[in-house]
């Protein structure tokens, strides 16, 4: 066995590592990082947590484990899982498609900042429940986990209300998905959208809805603000803000010029599922989708 139980080779973007050995020697020197954790756990459950310096494991410094056999310890080597957890700043990305409370498609992109807050509480109800011991498999979990909170926070909303009052929904989604990630041990740090669309059928309700109807002088100039409007939210560098600045600035032209100039040319593509600019891709490279 190992002169000692430590985490030596930590990249910048890995969350956790296993120790390989689930054969633990008591007496054992185990040695956690600046910015680490280390859990044992063990039947479903994580057990005693170490935080930054150097400890030998003995029965009084695993009063949990002991705990947790129920019987008095034998012999010279413990069974459990060693896992070290990273405590500094990740960014992931989320993306996907949902619905608004009218039915209207939506779809949305963007990055979150995140990081381990309580270790033990992460290894139980992440590790564990979801047998991700590995950083590919967290990230593929918490983008998911990300998507069904956005998804579900955007469906208490009209789509109006989505593209007129976007400060008020992203903070609202922001504290949705912050409280839920306290409940898994995480901390969100910061959230940004970095596009939100819907399909075209509904960008033109949209801006009906905006412009409080729709005149003869004003039809003349439809085909240059269908065109405009095709580019809300879908700039991958465009904040969350961005659609709406936009939309206002067409709804003023629309309702105050009653001149159409026209059509701009929609050259890029856009991946159907979450906006994002696709430059040629066979695979979106924000949310995977394969375009046909």
């Amino acid at each position: 066995m190992a002169d000692a139980i430590e985490w030596t080779n930590a990249g910048p973007d890995q969350l956790v590592w296993r120790y390989p050995d689930n054969r633990i020697e008591w007496g054992s020197q185990l040695v956690v990082m600046e910015n680490q954790a280390a859990i044992f756990y063990r039947d479903g459950k994580a057990l005693d947590t170490f935080l930054a310096g150097r400890h030998k494991l003995t029965t009084s410094s695993m009063p949990s484990f002991v705990g947790w056999l129920q019987k008095k310890v034998k012999g010279d080597v413990f069974q459990a899982t060693c896992i070290f957890v990273s405590r500094g700043q990740f960014q992931g990305k989320f993306g996907g498609r949902g619905q608004t409370s009218d039915l209207a498609p939506l779809m949305f992109h963007g990055n979150f900042w995140f990081r381990i807050k309580e270790p033990k509480i992460f290894v139980t109800e992440v590790i564990g429940n979801q047998n991700a011991f590995t950083t590919k498999k967290i990230n593929d979990f918490l983008r998911s986990f990300m998507n069904e909170r956005i998804i579900d926070e955007f469906a208490h909303y009209d789509l109006q209300a989505v593209f007129t009052q976007l400060d008020e929904t992203s903070m609202k989604v922001k504290t949705k998905v912050r409280m839920n990630f306290e409940r898994i041990g995480l901390e969100l740090v910061d959230l940004k959208f970095e596009g939100i669309d819907t399909t075209e059928k509904y960008r033109e309700r949209l801006f009906w809805l905006r412009t409080g109807g729709v005149s003869g002088q004003q039809v003349i100039g439809s085909e240059t603000m269908k065109d405009a409007a095709s580019s809300i939210g879908k700039s991958p560098g465009a904040g969350f803000g961005a659609g709406a600045a936009m939309m206002g600035a067409m709804g003023a032209q629309m309702s105050g010029q009653g001149q159409g100039g026209g059509s701009a040319p929609a050259g890029a593509k856009f991946c159907p599922n979450c906006g994002q600019k696709l430059d040629g891709a066979k695979f979106c490279p924000n949310c995977g989708t394969k375009i046909g």
